[in-house]
């Protein structure tokens, strides 16, 4: 129930965020404005993270865990009343016929390749996950096909012409991957390593936060100023700098985490805010959707290899660091639900006495430590290939480089309201 619920979600938010990111594509036509536009747009939605955390860390404080999903409600009862009022509608006055086949394809060939990277990371090599991998790539292959040959493709092929487009998706799926596997561990370093409760950890997390949100409007500015290219390897030089106080953090180091966690993050949100205005900047508008989409798309495809990459990285030490340091005396059944998880051995815990109860507490913090740090570290290197990426790839884009001509203004045909 609670898979297929996450499943309605997904689809809803996959509607919602390329709708919105279009529609300031094709509301703001001065490049300025766009752009200060879409550093709102990503300030707001580092934000709404931040804000959802606390929102959801008072539910559960006073209520049970589903209050959580029922927080949406007034959120969309909102949405649903002001967007008629307040947004314009923009259509496309020949969107082509809606390609059925192409969506489970994509779907095949991603969901095999992120199960087969999980594995490999938290396991090591198997046979099976090699044919996962193989299965995933097969399936690419033929959404890929379906793109080039078919009437009204889902993506068009076109678009990756363009080597700056296809540059900035990748950078885009890099920088995300990087975001969403540090908030894997640094969530549940602050209840289970820290026992924070969930209200006092996503009040923690709001530190970082106040250097997100100023970080968006800031890249606008320094993009005007100097360029866009220099602003994204400035954000992925901080961003790498993120990860690397990240390794320092040991079994008790809340500043640490949280000095981290903002450097992280801020470098994150002002590649974010940039790679998305140069990607809407060199697309024609009529295709502003799809381009929004493909954003939309590189982002979660980025953040959930980001949760299934390092987070497999950090289980695996985990599992490893937890092997020969279980106290002696554990029941069997409950030694192997401690030995698998950093929450697993926390509630082993909260059912032993004294000093067992110590002991295993202190060796899974530890071992979950070191998984942490360990994955920081593969996120830093990554990151500072990712910088030289972004510093080779955008040289010589238009709308990377400082004095950019401004986006072409979107025909009346195009845009009918």
């Amino acid at each position: 129930m609670l898979i297929a619920a996450r499943a309605l979600l997904g689809l809803g938010g996959a509607t919602l965020m390329p709708s919105t990111l279009s529609l300031v594509r094709r509301i703001f036509r001065d490049d300025r404005q766009r752009s200060a536009a879409i550093a709102i747009w990503s300030g707001a939605m580092a934000g709404g993270v931040a804000l959802g955390s606390v929102l959801s860390g008072v539910l559960l404080e006073h209520f049970w865990w589903g209050s959580v999903f029922l927080a949406n409600l007034p959120a969309m009862v909102l949405l649903l009343v002001a967007m008629p009022l307040l947004v314009p509608e923009f259509r496309q006055a020949s969107p082509g016929k809606f390609d059925l086949v192409s969506v489970p394809l994509s779907m095949a060939a991603v969901l095999p390749i992120v199960y087969a990277l999980k594995e490999f990371a938290a396991e090591g090599f198997a046979i099976t996950y090699l044919v996962s991998m193989v299965v995933g790539v097969g399936f690419a292959a033929l959404f890929v096909h379906r793109q080039r040959t078919y009437r009204s493709p889902m993506v068009d092929p076109a678009l990756f012409r363009n080597a700056g487009f296809s540059a900035v998706m990748m950078l885009n799926t890099l920088i995300m991957f990087a975001m969403m596997g540090s908030a894997y561990f640094i969530a549940q370093y602050l209840q289970s390593v820290l026992g924070k409760t969930a209200l006092e950890a996503a009040l923690w997390n709001l530190l970082p936060s106040v250097a997100v949100l100023i970080s968006a409007p800031a890249a606008a500015a320094a993009a005007r100023a100097f360029g866009r290219r220099p602003v994204i390897v400035t954000g992925f030089t901080v961003a790498t700098g993120g990860f690397a106080v990240l390794t320092q953090v040991g079994t008790d180091s809340l500043w640490m985490l949280i000095a981290g966690a903002g450097v992280l993050g801020a470098g994150a949100v002002s590649v974010l805010s940039q790679v998305v205005d140069i990607a809407l900047g060199i697309s024609p508008g009529h295709q502003a959707g799809a381009v929004s989409a493909l954003s939309e798309t590189s982002t979660e495809f980025g953040g959930a290899l980001g949760m299934a990459v390092l987070g497999s990285i950090g289980t695996a030490v985990f599992r490893d660091g937890m092997r020969d340091k279980l106290p002696d005396g554990i029941p069997a059944e409950a030694a192997d639900a401690a030995g698998q998880t950093m929450a697993g051995a926390a509630h082993v815990a909260a059912t032993l006495e004294g000093r067992m109860s110590q002991d295993l507490l202190r060796a899974a913090r530890e071992a979950y430590t070191n998984g942490f740090t360990l994955a920081a570290g593969v996120g830093a290197t990554l990151l500072l290939g990712a910088t030289i990426l972004a510093a080779l790839a955008l040289r010589g884009v238009p709308a990377a480089e400082k004095g950019e001509v401004p986006v072409d203004r979107v025909s009346d045909e195009d845009a009918a309201q």
